[in-house]
């Protein structure tokens, strides 16, 4: 068993691309050596900057011996048909079997196939994966046509200490490799893995990239830490860092006290977006005028020439922040709002003004069902979109929001309208805070439902992992809106408000909806037309779907969730989890687990029984038929527990429908263990199959127990 050491040394990488093309390039690898008969034990794969590497442990030398068993034709076959399996083959008539296979005797051609040495399959098989690694963008250059990354200078290609013979891209292999760039350009050479990566360490590179990371981290703390300050985590960028160092060094730099009145937002994004700064925060959370710079040297004076560097560059920076910032205070947000109707939010649903006009409607209807203030809604909702023709988003996009909250300050805006404009794109994922205010809530809701219903109704909806306008994260934003405020909406008459925003307030969707229904005179006269494109329980589906996701983490069982929207109707998120959380009680206790089994036995049967007699058994059950007490108990039991459930059910109070359902469970088994459905009397029977009818209907007020698994 031998070692095999690759690397790909070239130009830098971009830093986004490194972590996958490691990935693809263990992928292809190790698919390729399996493809071969080549087993390993282990296989690694690292980048930096400059270099792909690949480590594979425990190799064989060489291939295992094949043996390959062909069919051929029938020995009575015609000659043509055998001597075409005889070339094929590469044998002699002698040299193949005769075996009857019961359908006949048949010619076999059995072929025994040395296996070849690894270093020679290897030679045939790096090529093609160097050649497949699927880069998102390539280049070519000088005169080479192969396209790769970035111009590719050197390959390193050993196999048990010696070099495999590839070429790919006008580079020949060898055992020599380089360092960092300055710090350690000569050339150095190794025999195996262990080695490669401790010439590399002696050469200033660090070859794991999750290495690097936490040096990285732990570096640029301890730089604040000595300072008195503090790190701001930032994942992103410190991922990002990773990939554009291969020997990094944590400096502190300054920054001028005359930018520190500049929002501290622009500063950091500035920092992070054009230089890839770490931003620094003072004991009590607030930005410290000071940054860390992750160098990728080491100099004689300490990196004072580098920071003097890096502090000169961020001020040009920074006074172009402050230019916006400066510039954008001379006009309120208010007087910018009109700008928004030469923006297309989307050729089918209009302009971002007349979106804004459909947002501050919802958001009033909404501020009233939630008990927010209509009038701040609407005029936050007027609002919340004007920064997007301001100097300082055009140049940061990702500030939208933040700005507005600030532009609006500047104004005199009531602080509930800033604080909605700043947090109404909120939440954006998993970890982002979800708004509470109720302003806030009502203008968020309002702009991600807005979005949402105009996109499923001009059919631009999620497929497979296409989701090119974030439909699913705005959906999961409503969700959370709602479940973590404990706000009580039916949605559907939610969505049917947003619609009719639509066709009220967009000259763009009345025009697709007229492509849809040319034969309708007008649109606003004929609503049946503007559901042809658009349909709640789609809606109402994918946000089912998008609750399964959200619910995955916290144990809650999808099928559960299926139980509850099956039954129609239910569109309040609130009371849908009130039903699924007593509905998971229950399943996982004794009775409930128990009771599922019996409804389960009992749609079966009856499911049987209806399709064999091509009739129907939910009728009402005769009590003069009820011939024995296990019957008529279960029969009494039902008619309780349905006034139970349906009292219960009115209350919202879900855990005491399902103690209502858990009193089944006596009766129930009872029936099976001393009743015969199939009665020799006909009436009996149909009058048996009623009542195990009941027993589904029952249960199925309060949830589709056929969905429910187990």
């Amino acid at each position: 068993m031998a070692e095999l050491l690759v690397e790909l040394f070239s130009e830098e990488i971009p830093a986004r691309m490194q972590a996958r093309a490691a990935d693809d390039l263990k992928r292809l690898a190790t698919d390729a050596f399996k493809a071969a008969g080549l087993t390993f034990d282990k296989a690694d794969a690292y980048v930096t900057p400059r270099r792909l590497a690949l480590a594979v442990d425990d190799l064989p030398v060489a291939q295992p011996d094949v043996k390959e068993e062909r069919r051929g034709p029938r020995v009575d076959a015609p000659q043509a048909a055998i001597d075409g399996f005889l070339r094929a083959s590469g044998l002699t008539l002698d040299q193949c079997e005769q075996r009857d296979t019961g359908k006949g005797v048949f010619y076999f051609a059995v072929v025994e196939k040395k296996g070849r040495a690894t270093a020679e399959v290897l030679a045939e098989l790096l090529p093609k994966i160097f050649a497949e690694l699927p880069w998102p963008k390539s280049m070519r250059w000088a005169h080479e046509p192969t396209r790769w990354v970035r111009p590719l200078h050197g390959i390193v290609a050993l196999f048990d200490g010696k070099v495999v013979p590839v070429s790919f891209a006008g580079v020949t292999a060898s055992d020599e490799s380089r360092g960092h760039r300055f710090l350690g350009p000569k050339p150095f050479k190794a025999k195996s893995f262990k080695e490669y990566k401790a010439r590399l360490r002696e050469a200033y590179v660090i070859l794991d990239a999750a290495e690097r990371r936490d040096s990285i981290l732990a570096d640029a703390s301890a730089t604040a830490k000595d300072a008195g300050f503090t790190l701001k985590r930032d994942d992103a960028l410190l991922d990002e860092v990773t990939g554009l160092v291969e020997w990094p060094v944590a400096l502190m730099g300054r920054i001028d006290e005359q930018f520190m009145d500049v929002p501290a937002e622009v500063l950091t994004t500035s920092m992070r977006t054009h230089q890839k700064y770490f931003a620094v925060e003072k004991p009590d959370g607030s930005l410290a005028p000071r940054f860390v710079v992750i160098a990728n040297m080491l100099t004689e004076d300490g990196g004072k020439q580098v920071v003097a560097g890096n502090e000169r560059v961020l001020r040009a920076r920074l006074s172009d922040a402050r230019f916006f910032w400066d510039q954008d205070r001379k006009q309120t947000l208010d007087s910018r709002v009109g700008a928004l109707s030469d923006i297309v939010f989307h050729a089918k649903l209009g302009t971002v003004a007349e979106k804004i006009a459909r947002v501050q409607d919802l958001a009033q209807a909404l501020a009233n069902e939630i008990g927010a203030d209509a009038k701040l809604a609407a005029r936050a909702a007027e609002l919340c979109k004007a920064d997007l023709v301001t100097g300082m988003v055009g140049e940061f996009p990702e500030l939208q929001g933040i700005m507005g909250r600030y532009y609006a300050r500047h104004d005199g805006e009531a602080p509930e309208v800033a604080e909605a404009i700043a947090a109404h794109y909120s939440p954006k994922g998993p970890d982002d805070a979800c708004p509470t205010a109720p302003v806030s809530v009502a203008l968020a809701l309002a702009d991600k439902i807005d979005t949402l219903v105009g996109f499923f109704a001009i059919d631009e909806k999620p497929t497979g992992s296409r989701d090119p306008f974030a439909l699913r994260r705005a959906a999961l934003g409503v969700i959370r809106l709602v479940l973590e405020n404990k706000l009580r909406l039916n949605l559907s008459t939610v969505f049917s408000t947003a619609l009719k925003g639509y066709m009220d307030r967009s000259e763009a969707f009345r025009v697709f909806l007229r492509s849809k229904a040319p034969e309708s005179p007008s649109i606003r006269d004929n609503m049946e037309a503007a559901y042809a494109a658009f349909s709640v329980g789609d809606l109402l589906a994918f946000f089912a779907d998008r609750l399964k996701v959200t619910l995955r983490e916290k144990g809650v069982r999808h099928d559960l969730i299926d139980a509850v929207f099956s039954l129609g109707g239910e569109d309040d998120l609130v009371r849908l989890m009130a039903r699924v959380e007593a509905l998971q009680s229950f399943i996982a206790s004794d009775d409930g687990a128990n009771l599922l089994t019996a409804y389960k036995r009992a749609s079966n049967i009856v499911g049987i029984e209806e399709k064999k007699d091509k009739a129907t058994y939910d009728q009402a059950v005769d009590a003069a038929l009820l011939t024995l007490p296990e019957e008529s108990k279960l029969a009494q039991a039902l008619t309780q527990a349905h006034a139970g459930t349906k009292i219960a059910l009115d209350k919202e109070e879900f855990g005491a429908a399902m103690s209502v359902l858990a009193l089944l469970r006596g009766p129930v088994d009872a029936f099976f263990d001393k009743v015969k459905v199939n009665a020799d009397e006909p009436a009996v029977r149909q009058n048996r199959l009623r009542l195990l009818s009941q027993i589904r209907a029952t249960l199925g007020e309060v949830a589709d127990f056929s969905k429910i698994e187990g």
